[in-house]
């Protein structure tokens, strides 16, 4: 809190009203930044924002969408991180559930938000309009980036599976 801007109770709520957006946003958050760089930096990007959320947290919990802006602080936080290779975990054996194992290469091979779209849709669940919230793009244009990646995963992959 800024010099003067102290009162009674103010810091409890803050305090309240962060920890509620943290366990709520938190691991989307961080699944989002692992999908766009990989697992390494996307764990140290998510850290990183929700440690500047939360500094900033009077600032940032005012804004219209305070998850697609942290989003985007962990992004501009992860070049530091940038000079390591992306890497998206490796597919072990498991009887259950059977994943390809060229996966991880082939969606490596795709554009970010490409790569982000497709794993946040067709992996987490997530709407187009979360995604698009999430990226400050529109519907129309995660609809388009996920469809384009799904047709270069298929022609990575040998086609349709």
């Amino acid at each position: 809190m800024g010099r003067g801007s102290w009162r009674p109770g103010v810091e409890t709520k803050l305090a309240e009203s962060f920890t509620e957006f943290f366990r709520l946003v938190q691991p989307r958050l961080e699944r989002a930044l692992v999908a766009a760089l990989g697992v390494e930096v996307g764990v140290e990007a998510a850290s990183d924002c929700l440690t500047y959320g939360w500094k900033h947290w009077e600032r940032v919990g005012a804004m219209e969408n305070p998850a697609g802006y942290l989003y985007r602080v962990g992004r501009s936080q992860a070049r530091r991180y940038r000079r390591r290779p992306l890497v998206l975990p490796v597919v072990r054996p498991n009887p259950l559930p059977w994943v390809e194992p060229g996966l991880p290469r082939a969606l490596a091979g795709l554009s970010e938000k490409q790569r982000l779209s497709v794993i946040l849709i067709y992996s987490l669940g997530w709407t187009q309009a979360e995604v698009g919230d999430l990226l400050g793009v529109s519907v129309g244009t995660v609809q388009t980036h996920a469809e384009r990646g799904l047709r270069r995963l298929q022609r990575a992959m040998g086609g349709a599976r």
